[in-house]
């Protein structure tokens, strides 16, 4: 393949998904640094590539929205069509994405042997279950006779996200706010069984503001209620609540102003992972073993092991399929507490 290729990634699954997937777009830019790099994701996805060095254009397939259903898709591949790529990566495995690429008419066509739509790839890469998912993205480029080693993905808010998490800060701290630095705690998650309950939450968010930290609350609108709920627990004057107020990349930049991130196994945690900050990460239902673990240098992963219905499932569910919710509940504040702790000390030692 030549070095001014047309190459493109094709990722429309969650935030999360595409920011596991920022590794391998990373290293197609170094490997071919005169290609032109497209990148395919939703509405929401595509707002965290703003400004990426490393893609040269995002295509933005709204699959719920305006390109739902079959003559969505099929209006998808033809603008696709006329973008002339000459290969597609596709992380992603889904039936549509592959036929909306086929459609699309780029010739060589990558994806994993775990692909619904395998039979429309041109080439098929076994999907390595026992990898970091990360890895196993970096792994659609051995088709092409090259190898990579980048594992951190990078994101990149602009001077207007710095500037709307400075004015939320400035007027949180203007009208009481504490001047103490802060651990973020992102509580959300879509799968009710990935969040930790709301009164550990309250529980660590106590023992944090106790020691002498602060809080910055993360989430989405429809976790505004959740983090209301632990700022009031603390105090207005401890807890700065974005949630609903900043969006991805802006709350990427209030993760990177915080010492550490408390995060259920969700799009959060790996926002942490692309701005170096460290993680303790909840994980309840899923496992680290699945491949979507935060893997900085000094990330901790609290889980309760023993548990024979642990997994219950790849990405979670909305109710415990025993009725217990062992994995999350048996999890206390103080254990998180002392993992945000120990994180902290490694902090200070580096």
């Amino acid at each position: 393949m030549t070095m001014d290729a047309r190459i493109l990634v094709f990722q429309t699954a969650f935030p999360g998904d595409v920011i596991l997937t920022l590794p391998l777009v990373q290293a197609i830019r170094k490997i071919f640094p005169g290609a032109h790099v497209g990148f395919v994701a939703t509405p929401g996805g595509a707002s965290l590539l703003k400004g990426h060095p490393a893609i040269s254009t995002v295509l933005v397939f709204d699959k719920r929205g305006r390109d739902r259903g079959a003559a969505g898709m099929l209006r998808f591949a033809r603008r696709l069509r006329a973008e002339r790529f000459d290969v597609a990566l596709i992380p992603h495995r889904s039936i549509r994405t592959a036929l909306a690429v086929r459609l699309a008419r780029v010739p060589r066509r990558i994806g994993f042997s775990t692909s619904s739509g395998a039979m429309f790839m041109s080439d098929i890469v076994p999907y390595d279950r026992g990898a970091h998912e990360i890895d196993r993205n970096l792994s659609l480029l051995g088709p092409l006779g090259v190898r990579a080693m980048e594992t951190i993905p990078s994101l990149y808010p602009d001077v207007s996200d710095v500037a709307r998490v400075d004015t939320i800060e400035r007027s949180w701290r203007a009208s009481g706010g504490s001047p103490r630095r802060w651990v973020a705690l992102a509580p959300g998650s879509v799968w009710a069984t990935k969040r930790w309950p709301a009164a550990h939450f309250v529980g660590l968010a106590r023992l944090l503001v106790d020691s002498g930290r602060a809080v910055a609350l993360i989430g989405s609108i429809e976790d505004r209620s959740l983090c209301g709920e632990i700022a009031g627990a603390v105090g207005e004057q401890n807890a700065l609540n974005g949630a609903g107020t900043f969006s991805l990349l802006q709350s990427a930049e209030m993760i990177r102003r915080s010492d550490v991130l408390v995060s259920n196994d969700s799009a959060p945690m790996h926002l942490a992972t692309a701005m170096r900050v460290p993680v303790v990460a909840l994980f309840g239902p899923t496992v680290p073993r699945f491949g979507f673990a935060p893997r900085g240098a000094r990330d901790v992963v609290v889980e309760r092991q023993g548990l024979s219905c642990r997994p219950c499932g790849i990405h979670g569910g909305m109710k415990c399929p025993i009725g217990t919710f062992e994995c999350m509940i048996a999890v206390s504040p103080g254990e998180v507490f002392r993992a945000v702790e120990s994180v902290l000390v490694q902090s200070t030692t580096h």
